[in-house]
């Protein structure tokens, strides 16, 4: 039976093997292995015999099949027997031989089997292929092959057949003809070769010690005289390619004198095989092997060749390296290893063939050349240990290369020689200087891009290589302390260095530290012959000022600081304690930001405070002053880079404030301005910055050098007309004069206070309208240089805010004051207003602002003028098109806030209302004008103003705000403006004034008045552009003025009021509508007589126009109309055509002003809705056969006009009193509206009105029914059901016949959580519906109850039993969607009312089972809801009731599991699930057999393409767990199955397949025929799963279970699946066939 059942699995996998799918054959060779691991003997057999009888099969299929023996035979060489051995070495011969062509695969995979058997029985193989490898005949090619592979595999065993076969082989060698065959032969004797020389490596192992070398020395000679005299020559590249493999091993095996012989033509041989061969590999690899077969036997021939094979080798090195290409790469080491064994014997004709080549003009030569060099460096360290001085002087050359590659192979080149100690010799600070400036590169010249051919990668940058070059010879190398200290602090201060500073810092602290650890002094600086040395104090000055820029280079600041710390005692003996504390607190500011989050002004703040510091600590004069000539001689580096020369400026400043020498600053200050480069703007700032610094200290010092300087030749020989321009040209002048107005104002702001006042007007200003403006002949001529006025303005509005910034500023008369002012008026005036492109204006008015705080006033005209001024000059500036510039954005704001300061500044000197009417009467214009930019500004301008007043409010007396009215008129309309942003500022400005009212009135500044606070939250609404927000926030506004508003006032705002009405701005004057209408509802009273006039007005603006708010003001007659004859007007307005037109649609919300008079419309509504019939049933087209409904116009009218009325807010109460009514009605209107058409002719209407602002609503019948539903739920205070059906999409739904039932389930849940007060009420009347002859209607209502029941709230308000009772009745409903809700409702219990379901328990069974059974259900949806709704109710009924009719159900539902439908395959396993877990603790073994029975489906379904499916199953098999009665399967199958966690099926089959047969082997044939079911499931992967879960069963039983399977059966079953379209099936069918050799 054994025998017979593997052979037949064999032979089934064997038919299988010609599968088209090339996964499915991979499969059944790894079954067909399967087979052999468990029986190899039979599965070797099997293969064997059927490939003997099978001689026509194709030969890829015979590969396979081979392949699989190779397998088993390589697993399992120990347990083969000498027959099975013979029986397969004679068929792999065969298969091998058969076909006297090459046929690669099928012959090497034959070639394989043979050498995997001969690693055993190596005499048998040797046997069969010596018998195929006789004299006289060319032996087949893969005998050859195989004979090579067998001496790689199986060296001892093969090693003592070489003589033999060497012998045969020989007069083979001159019979092949073809190059194939000499390639095969080329290999044999290469692997012989290597087999040898591991055999004679290893002797100590070898069965046969006495073998020598000799032994095979002539064979091997002979091999060779034919190989390399005749094969080599050989157009053929593969054979030379073979030849020279072989030559490599065999030199090594040839008698010495033969090779000594044989090496003046062997060498030059194999050298001529570079220039035929592309790729080299093998001839470097087999050169090396000669060379140093050469070398061992001390030839004396080598030296003559020396130089070709230099030649030969050096061009080899200089061949391009592409990295993807990893033969080249293998060639290049070889190569390097060939150069190695010549370093060794001829060091000095080595080096002098590669020095010269340093001076090559092809780059490739000089890289490569660079490379031999660093890697004999590297390799021959001992024979290159005298020729130091002559390498190092050789490198001269190579130093000046500018090329790219060349520079990276020189940076690698020296890191040898730094690691050799090279550069200890004379000449090795060049290669330190050299590293210096490659780490100096800047990072931007580096290539992005490379080409194909390229060698460089972007991370091997020659920076970036040399960077890691010098960090690492500096921190590893001992050797290279001495030499790189303290050498590299000569590359610190020049500017050609700048790029290396973070690298050189880094690299300098870790040598410091290093010599720190040595000794205390060893580190510092030793100036005695070092001249070269920087000073302590250049040191200083250079790190100061690049970590200016902190980030740049690579983070320079921090390395920079880190440095200075560390050499602080070479600075200067006192500095250590401070900067111990002080630098790392700079360090920790870096570490925590980054480039963009650094504010550049307060790092540089604190290096100055730093510098400040250490001056201090220091207290040196001497120091101090060498410190400022150095800070002055290194200005010139930083040409170019303003930043850091700008900073330079105000070291300088803060050093020369420190010193005590009066002289030696004057004299600085005096070469400062000599020496500065006036052209540049941030120079001109940098010095103006170091003056004012060193005003600090040296007021009258600094004055009076700028006199001085003033004094000077420079302006002395410009003060005539004729000489104005011989020394100097104009330009130069000009921007000499910038410098000293600047500086004027910087030692202004920066001087001490209370020394600045006595100078400002006889110094400081005097000399800076000097500098501005030049006479000649007499006459005043002023510059038209903008720079030079920039800078006039700057230092003026310095000086301005220096005066107001003193303590004596209130007593300071400033008797400049209006010249000032108007020489800024001047300068505003003369700008362009239609731009803003220079800062002189923002400036300008920061001065004016500063100005005019200070004594004498000026005049009220001169006032007005600079008021006037400034707006035509900011005001009218156009704004920058979108995408803007940051630097202009930046430079409109400034400006504005400028011009803000400004109007406040002037507004401070008359705080009363007259003056604050004064300031809005100049932005009176502004705000009115048509260009939006100009209002918003000016808006803007108001609010800032009015606010600030409000703010500094001081009422003596209580006085009337007597133009309150007046300005609340001008501002309140443009609530409404067409810009977002003068909406906002509007309220702003009303919010302030109603705060000035309050002040006026009496009320404390911080009094906080609820209604006016409430406009700040109302600014919100303002951004909103639906103009129905906008409108309605606008009357909350004016509800809020109304309240506030003294009724004095009230006419004067009427009338600015009315008066905005003919705003060309239509949303400012409707929203003066707006407010008027509001006024006059919230005051009216105050108005009595005015009434007629305002109504009679407003009556004929509606006839005149058509403007919405004309038609609000006709609402009042229709409401007074509607009172006497509510019955003809609500008829009359039924008659409009439909749809409703905008005017009509106001006339009807004018009816809900009264909620008697809206309680008695909304009733006549109802009764039209209910009482016509709500469509006709007609046919679509005549030719349609599907029946279409119609809406009847009167209940869509009435439906429209209740949406109408029930919009409008006043409608509440009498929404409220019909709620019940109305909410029914109006659902029932839905749902018998779902799908219901409008008539052609409205439909027609509907369509032209479609873009048309007369229809602005849908007139579709249902969505007109769902809008009045959310209408009067709105109205009846039910906002929050409205929003929670909205935001679940539930009024969508409700509108289409597919989502209808979800919808209305949807707004039942959210009426329970909102409105359950209001469902007893809603209820009885949708009750009522019961008998309703729509069906529709019934499944709405029914669907809406069933709902309620998920709430508890039908508990609290004791609706439950009355709502069971009504579901209980409509089950016979004769319509199955109304049973299906019957039965979700009854289940509903199981969330609203868990506790009660106990008590109704036995009803609630029978009803829901009774779903279960329900035969007039053709698509069982019935079922699928009793399944859900039983899944649900079963944790909550009494054990009691449950037991009996758990057999029944779980019988019921198993057909389910494999149903069509998803739905049902979910639902009913889900409920098993339940099932199992009710039975949890007692389950009986009737239902354990359930249980068991439903083990297969359940693990199959996991592979289910539903993932609904799937989590049911996951379910399901867990809270079947418990009920199995073992804990470990229990346990696997939570671990696997957790929700939420990926499941590995094949993982998780094993593991249980494992635990059952291990528990439960019993059950092993009622699992597999059940899994046979499925292998005609129409689910792929349901399908696949069934023979998988198989296979796992059989691999984990015993096999004394045998007999539980039918294993005919079985192996049919899988037999056929190996047919199956799915290659997946077939792939799964053919593993478990493989592990069915348990049963054999």
């Amino acid at each position: 039976m054994t025998e017979s059942y593997v052979k037949k699995l064999s032979t089934i996998l064997l038919d299988a093997v010609t599968d088209k799918d090339p996964v499915v054959r991979e499969q059944v060779c790894s079954a067909l292995c399967a087979l052999g691991e468990a029986q190899p003997e039979e599965a070797l057999g099997a293969c064997e015999e059927y490939l003997r009888q099978h001689e026509k099969l194709a030969h890829p299929y015979r590969t396979m099949i081979l392949r699989a023996m190779e397998t088993v035979v390589s697993g399992h060489i120990s347990e083969l027997d000498k027959d099975m051995a013979r029986a397969i070495i004679l068929l792999a011969s065969s298969e091998m031989t058969r076909a006297k062509e090459l046929v690669c695969d099928w012959q090497q995979a034959a070639s394989s089997v043979l050498v995997a058997v001969g690693k055993r029985f190596i005499g048998k193989v040797m046997e069969e292929l010596l018998s195929k490898f006789q004299p006289g005949a060319l032996p087949h090619y893969f005998v050859v092959q195989t004979l090579a592979n067998l001496a790689a595999s199986n060296v001892f065993g093969m090693v003592p057949f070489l003589t033999s076969v060497l012998s045969t082989m020989l007069p083979m060698l001159g019979m092949a003809k073809h190059d194939t065959m000499r390639a095969a032969f080329c290999c044999a004797l290469q692997y012989f070769s290597e087999s040898t020389l591991e055999y004679l490596a290893n002797l100590d192992q070898a069965p046969d010690p006495t073998v020598r070398k000799d032994t095979f020395a002539t064979d091997i000679f002979s091999a060779y005289d034919l190989l390399f005299n005749h094969w080599l020559q050989s157009r053929e590249a593969k054979l030379r390619l073979a030849v020279v493999e072989a030559l490599g091993p065999m030199s090594h095996l040839l008698p010495s004198e033969k090779l000594e012989e044989q090496l003046p033509k062997l060498l030059p041989g194999v050298l001529a095989l570079y220039k035929k061969h592309a790729e080299t590999f093998h001839v470097s690899k087999s050169l090396g092997q000669i060379l140093e077969a050469a070398v061992s036997v001390g030839s004396r021939t080598l030296e003559p060749q020396l130089d070709s094979l230099l030649a030969a080798l050096h061009a080899q090195i200089c061949v391009p390296v592409e990295s993807s290409s990893p033969l080249v790469v293998s060639n290049q080491k070889e190569v390097l290893r060939c150069f190695t064994v010549l370093a060794c014997c001829a060091p000095d004709r080595l080096l002098a063939f590669l020095l010269p080549k340093l001076d090559a003009s092809n780059e490739r030569t000089r890289v490569g050349t660079l490379q031999v060099v660093r890697h004999v460096i590297n390799s021959a360290a001992s024979q290159m240990e005298v020729k130091k001085p002559f390498i190092l002087s050789s490198m001269r050359l190579p130093l000046l290369d500018t090329n790219t590659k060349v520079k990276r192979a020189v940076v690698q080149v020296i890191s040898a020689m730094a690691h050799h100690g090279y550069l200890e010799q004379p000449g090795g600070e060049a290669m330190v200087e050299y590293i210096v400036q490659q780490c100096a590169l800047p990072p931007e010249t580096e290539p992005q891009k490379l080409g194909p051919d390229s060698e460089d990668l972007p991370a091997d940058s020659v920076r970036a290589i040399s960077i890691s070059t010098l960090y690492l010879v500096s921190t590893t190398v001992d050797r290279m302390s001495d030499v790189l200290w303290p050498y590299l602090l000569e590359f610190l201060t020049p500017v050609r260095f700048t790029g290396a500073l973070t690298p050189l810092c880094k690299s300098l602290v870790h040598l410091v530290q290093k010599r720190q650890e040595v000794g205390a002094d060893a580190f510092l600086i030793q100036y005695d012959g070092n001249v070269t040395l920087p000073s302590p104090y250049a040191i200083t000055t250079r790190l100061l000022t690049v970590s200016s820029n902190p980030y740049l280079g690579d983070g320079r600041g921090a390395a920079s600081l880190r440095l200075l710390n560390v050499l602080h005692r070479s600075i200067h003996p006192a500095l250590g304690p401070r900067w111990a504390t002080t630098v790392p607190l700079l360090l920790e500011h870096l570490d925590e930001r980054t480039e963009e989050s650094l504010s550049q002004k307060e790092w540089e703040e604190k290096l100055l405070a730093f510098l400040r510091d250490t001056l201090a600590v220091v207290s040196d004069n001497t120091w101090i002053c060498q410190l400022s000539l150095e800070m002055c001689k290194q200005l010139p580096c930083y040409n170019g880079m303003p930043q850091e020369k700008n900073f330079l400026y105000k070291c300088i400043g803060t050093a020369l404030g420190a010193a005590s020498s009066k002289e030696v600053v004057r004299k600085q200050l005096q070469e400062l301005l000599e020496t500065a480069r006036h052209q540049e703007e941030a120079e001109r700032e940098g010095l103006a910055c170091c003056f004012g610094i060193c005003a600090i200290s040296h007021l009258d010092d600094v004055l009076a050098q700028l006199e001085d300087f003033m004094r000077s030749d420079v302006f002395r020989k410009s003060t005539g007309i004729f000489n104005i321009f011989k020394d100097r040209s104009e330009n130069e002048v000009e921007k000499l004069k910038c410098t000293l107005i600047l500086c004027y104002g910087h030692v202004a702001a920066q001087a001490p206070r209370e020394l600045v006042l006595a100078k400002v007007e006889s110094d400081i200003l005097r000399n800076i309208f000097q500098y501005f403006s030049t006479k000649v002949l007499g006459i005043k001529v002023e510059t038209k240089d903008p720079a030079l006025k920039l800078c006039l303005v700057q230092s003026v509005c310095m000086a301005s805010q220096a005066i107001c910034s003193s303590a004596q500023a209130g007593s300071f008369h400033f008797s400049r004051k209006a010249e000032l002012v108007a020489q800024m008026m001047e300068f505003i005036k003369a700008e362009p207003q239609d731009s803003l492109r220079t800062p002189i204006r923002k400036k300008a008015m920061l001065a004016c602002t500063y100005l005019v705080s200070l004594e004498p006033a000026l005049d009220k005209q001169v006032q007005a003028d600079t008021v006037h001024s400034c707006l035509h000059s900011v005001m009218s500036v156009l704004p920058e098109p979108e995408g803007q510039d940051d630097h202009q954005e930046s430079l409109y704001l400034d400006t504005m806030h400028a011009l803000e300061d400004l109007l406040t500044s002037l507004l401070r000197r008359n705080m009363t209302p007259q003056g604050l009417q004064i300031m809005v009467e100049h932005l009176s214009p502004w705000i009115k004008s048509p260009r939006g930019h100009e209002r918003v500004r000016a808006l803007g301008l108001s609010a800032c103003l009015l606010q600030y007043f409000l703010e500094h409010l001081h009422v003596s007396a209580l006085v009337p705000f007597h133009n309150l009215g007046l300005l609340i008129g001008l501002f309140s309309p443009r609530c409404a403006d067409l810009w977002p942003a003068t909406r906002q500022e509007a309220v702003s400005c009303v919010h302030a004034l109603l705060y000035l009212q309050l002040g006026y009135e009496g009320f404390s500044r911080d009094y906080r008045d609820d209604a006016v606070e409430r406009l700040l939250t109302l600014k919100e609404g303002l951004v909103h552009p639906d103009p129905a927000i906008l409108f309605h926030t606008c009357h909350s506004i004016a509800q809020i003025i109304a309240k506030r508003l003294p009724p004095e006032q009230l006419i004067s705002l009427l009338l600015t009021m009315f008066e905005g009405l003919g705003d060309p701005d239509k949303n400012c004057s409707r929203a003066a509508t707006v407010m008027i209408n509001c006024l006059l509802k919230e005051r009216g009273n105050v108005l009595l007589e005015k009434v007629p006039e305002i109504v009679s007005m407003l009556r004929t603006k509606l006839q005149e126009t058509r403007e919405e708010y004309v038609l609000q003001a006709a609402q009042h007659s229709v409401y007074l109309l509607a009172s006497q004859h509510c019955v003809a007007v609500v008829s009359s307005l039924l008659g409009s055509p439909l749809p409703f037109d905008s005017h009509t649609c106001t006339l009807w919300r004018a009816l809900a002003v009264e909620p008697g008079l809206t309680a008695q419309v909304l009733g006549l509504l109802l009764e039209k809705v209910s009482r016509d019939v709500p469509f006709k049933e007609t046919r679509a087209f005549l030719l349609s056969s599907s029946p279409g409904r119609v809406a009847t116009v009167l209940p869509l009218a009435a439906t429209c006009a209740l949406y109408e009325v029930m919009s409008a807010l006043a409608s509440g109460p009498a929404v409220l009193q019909l709620y019940p009514q109305l909410f029914a009605a109006l659902l029932l209107r839905v749902s018998c509206t779902v799908g219901v058409l409008l008539p052609r002719t409205l439909q027609a209407k509907e369509k032209r009105g479609a873009g048309s602002a007369l229809a602005p609503r849908s007139l579709e019948p249902c969505s007109s029914a769902v809008d009045a539903l959310q209408a009067m739920l709105l109205r009846g205070g039910n906002e929050d059901v409205v929003q929670r059906v909205e935001l679940e999409g539930g009024w969508q739904l409700l509108r289409t016949s597919a989502g209808h039932e979800e919808g209305v389930a949807r707004l039942a849940s959210a009426m329970a959580k909102f409105a359950g007060p209001r469902l007893p009420l809603v209820m009885k009347e949708l009750v009522c519906t019961q008998s309703s002859v729509y069906e529709i209607q019934r499944v709405t209502s029914t669907g809406f109850l069933a709902e309620l029941l998920t709430s508890n709230v039908v508990n609290d308000l004791m609706l439950l039993e009355s709502l069971l009772d009504n579901l209980a009745a409509r089950q016979k409903d004769p319509c199955a969607s109304v049973r299906r809700l019957v039965l979700r409702g009854l289940a509903n219990m199981a969330s609203g009312s868990p506790d009660k379901v106990r008590a109704h328990g036995p009803q609630l069974l029978t009803a829901v089972i009774g779903g279960l059974d329900d035969r007039d259900d053709p698509h069982s949806l019935v079922a699928l809801e009793a399944m859900v709704g039983l899944a649900r109710l079963l944790d909550l009924v009494e054990p009691q009731d449950l037991r009996p009719v758990l057999l029944h159900v779980a019988i019921r539902i198993r057909p389910f599991f494999d149903s069509e439908k998803m739905e049902l395959r979910s639902a009913s396993i889900r409920l098993f699930g339940h099932l199992n877990k009710a039975c949890h603790g007692g389950c009986e073994d009737m239902f354990l057999e359930q249980v068991v029975g439903g083990l297969v489906p359940l693990l199959l379904h996991l592979r289910d393409p539903q993932a609904p499916v799937t989590s049911a199953c996951r379910f399901a098999l867990c809270m079947s767990g418990p009920n199995l009665e073992c804990a470990e399967l229990q346990a696997a199958l939570q671990k696997h199955l957790q929700e939420g966690r990926g499941l590995h099926f094949g993982e998780f089959l094993n593991s249980t397949c494992k635990l059952l047969m291990l528990h439960f082997p019993e059950l092993l044939g009622r699992l597999v025929s059940t899994s046979l079911f499925y292998f005609k499931s129409s689910w792929e992967d349901v399908r696949a799963a069934a023979p998988m879960l198989t296979g796992f069963l059989v691999l984990h039983v015993e096999a004394e279970h045998r007999p539980q399977v039918d294993l005919e059966q079985l192996t049919a079953a899988l037999q056929l699946l190996l047919k199956d379209p799915a290659p997946l099936v077939r792939m799964k069918a053919a593993e478990t066939l493989g592990r069915l050799v348990k049963f054999a």
